[in-house]
């Protein structure tokens, strides 16, 4: 599959194969650019609620998340439930890792996590979609990364 080159580049599930988490043309860019860092919002959508309600599977999803993509973690995940608006209550998690940030909000209204990975060491913005969607039983999601300079 020909992938955009260039700073930023949207993706919907439906649009890559699943075992398609080849990343070359967004390293190619990230070294091109001689880019600071990278961005990577996910949105999964139809997730499993209650793996998104439990603050264990949570905790559990950044450990396993940062292990696959290389990112050490900088003291211990925090994880909040709040939101006196339906629409947008749930959880919201924070987890400093030692190139900067991994948060996530986790809306239980829509049944949608909202996940974003910052970082100035290269990781596989693909990977971070996919295994995501595997671990929150997503029935798609959309991924947008930004190189940052």
């Amino acid at each position: 599959m020909e992938q955009p080159t260039g700073l930023r580049a949207v993706f919907r599930s439906d649009a890559l194969v699943a075992s398609a988490r080849d990343d070359s043309a967004i390293r190619a860019d990230y070294e091109k650019h001689d880019a600071w860092g990278l961005i990577a919002s996910v949105d999964l959508h139809g997730c499993d609620p209650a793996l998104i309600r439990d603050a264990e599977a949570v905790k559990r999803h950044v450990r396993e998340l940062c292990d696959r993509i290389g990112m050490k973690r900088f003291g211990e995940t925090v994880v909040v439930d709040f939101g006196e608006d339906p629409r947008v209550s749930g959880f919201s998690m924070t987890q400093l890792i030692e190139t900067s940030l991994i948060s996530g909000h986790y809306a239980n209204q829509s049944n949608t996590v909202y996940l974003d990975v910052f970082s100035c060491k290269y990781y596989n913005p693909y990977e971070v979609a996919e295994f995501s969607k595997e671990f929150f039983n997503a029935t798609d999601y959309n991924l947008t990364y930004t190189l940052r300079k």
